[in-house]
């Protein structure tokens, strides 16, 4: 499985195809002995040098690559947060625009209740007032008439002393209206008490409906200050997401920055590599193809059909060799390779005769091993046998068709245990399908 950018996995490919060039071409007959042994010394050294360097370079890309994803994600999740403490914000916003709304009601209801019971505190007094008044006429009334005896002895001092029958009649007639505005001023007096009971009862219920509406304010009054306080904590999350959106934003182009500063490197790297290399393979490929005329091999990376290679494992093509949509990153790139699946353990077994000519750990493809089958058909092949959980032949080993090299495993960026087996026609990849 291709985890890598294209770029990264053009150097890749670069580098194995210097291995396989390098040894490939060593491990050909020279028509010169001596020449041949002190260019391919030279050219060994040199691959070593070199190989080093990128080897160096490729780690420095994988931690570069870690710290762009790491970079991406703190950026994502610093969009994601502002997003959600913007709607928080809106949300606080529009309470406390109804808090507020609901606080000017009941300030405004508050005042007309107090209103209400300032008007009827001062008609209770009023009616306190009137009520003394009426009592203290009566009082006077009372006292006015005991002041010239006893009604009820007058009254019948008038009767003994009546000389006709008009005089009678005629003081009956002033004890009636003395005897009327006595009942009047006590009726009067009891109507004002009564109208005093009540303003006393609206004044009572009046300070009740204060008292309500005074609570219900200092609530509301409270609900407002915890809304403003909500609003200014949700505004200070968003300037500070703000800010960390920023940083972030500043980090993710820095750590881009780094990787493609990196990439060029590599890339001055890999041409100058690809040149030397393209010049010592194509000397050894017209030495083969004079030694090899009779084989009727024909120049080119894709040579067609004809068995060349035995299958890596005897277990079944899971994902094909060619472009295709990155399921990952989602970018359209060349899967290299052939992926064989089987489970973890499967013996991996060489295609042809060859020499091990590389084995080494890749953050990509964890556990990789390459062997050089020489010249084919008129092309260098090699073979790179990735994501292994262990090989049983190391370097400089010669292998068999049909040995067992290594086993299947899922290290490096792998999700399951697989093969990923990539085929290089003159350093290039070509589909291993058209090679079985």
């Amino acid at each position: 499985m291709r985890l890598f950018p294209r770029t990264a996995r053009r150097r890749l490919a670069a580098a194995s195809f210097a291995v396989v060039m390098a040894v490939g071409a060593t491990s050909a007959p020279q028509t010169s002995a001596t020449a041949g042994v002190s260019a391919a010394d030279d050219l060994k050294n040199k691959q070593r040098h070199v190989q080093k360097k990128l080897k160096g370079a490729e780690t420095d890309l994988d931690h570069s690559s870690a710290a762009l994803s790491k970079a991406t994600s703190r950026l994502e999740a610093a969009r994601t947060q502002l997003t959600a403490a913007q709607a928080e914000l809106a949300t606080a916003r529009g309470k406390l625009e109804v808090a507020e709304e609901k606080d000017a009601a009941m300030q405004a209801a508050l005042a007309e209740a107090e209103a209400e019971l300032a008007a009827a505190e001062a008609e209770l007094e009023a009616g306190r007032v009137a009520r003394d008044e009426q009592r203290q006429h009566v009082a006077s009334m009372v006292a006015d008439m005991y002041s010239e005896g006893d009604p009820e002895l007058l009254a019948f001092s008038s009767l003994v002393n009546a000389d006709t029958t008009e005089d009678l009649t005629r003081q009956e007639g002033v004890r009636d209206v003395v005897v009327g505005q006595e009942v009047r001023a006590y009726d009067e007096l009891k109507a004002t008490e009564v109208l005093l009971e009540v303003r006393e009862r609206q004044v009572t219920e009046a300070r009740d409906v204060v008292a309500v509406q005074r609570k219900a304010a200092a609530e509301q009054l409270a609900l407002r200050q915890q809304l403003e306080a909500e609003k200014e904590a949700a505004r200070t999350t968003v300037a500070g997401l703000v800010s960390e959106r920023s940083a972030a934003q500043r980090e993710a182009r820095k750590a881009r920055a780094a990787d493609a500063a990196k990439l060029r490197v590599l890339q001055r790297q890999d041409a100058k590599i690809k040149e030397m290399l393209r010049r010592r393979a194509l000397a050894a490929l017209r030495r083969a193809r004079a030694r090899a005329a009779r084989a009727n091999a024909r120049a080119g990376a894709d040579a067609p059909s004809g068995g060349t290679l035995s299958w890596p494992v005897s277990t079944y093509v899971t994902s094909p060799f060619g472009y295709r949509d990155h399921p990952i990153y989602h970018y359209w790139g060349l899967h290299d390779g052939v992926d064989f699946g089987g489970g973890c353990g499967v013996p991996m077994r060489a295609s042809a005769d060859g020499r091990v000519v590389a084995s080494y750990w890749s953050a990509v493809y964890g556990q990789r091993l390459v062997v050089d089958y020489g010249v084919q058909r008129g092309v260098s092949l090699a073979a790179i046998y990735n994501h292994a959980s262990r090989y049983t032949v190391g370097v400089g080993a010669q292998v068999s068709r049909g040995e067992v090299v290594g086993y299947t495993g899922d290290t490096g960026w792998s999700t399951a245990c697989h093969l990923h087996y990539t085929v290089l026609a003159n350093g290039r990849p070509v589909d291993p399908m058209n090679w079985f």
